[in-house]
């Protein structure tokens, strides 16, 4: 019986790796792989709740779809202006 109990865990162990590889392999935010643009959610009443941490999105510019990390889109960095200094003549 131990034995028994010691490969059901390993097994448990090795679909726990796979969904958290799986997981992590996932674009992490709602911007689109492909162009970068934001992508509208597709809704489904049974996977969000199966599935909370995952959410299927589409793209209206590249027409991409596909399953992204839910979440908030992360602010892109720009290059800040130059400060404006006043000259001392």
């Amino acid at each position: 019986m131990l034995v028994v109990a010691v490969l059901l865990v390993t097994v448990l162990m090795r679909v726990a790796i796979v969904c958290a590889v799986a997981y992590l392999l996932l674009p992490p935010d709602p911007l689109c792989p492909h162009c970068r643009s934001t992508m509208l959610p597709i809704r489904n009443r049974v996977l969000d709740r199966l599935l909370p941490a995952i959410q299927r999105r589409w793209c209206l510019e590249c027409g991409w779809n596909g399953v992204v990390r839910r979440g908030q889109a992360r602010p892109t960095r720009t290059a800040a202006p130059p400060a404006h200094r006043p000259t001392i003549s």
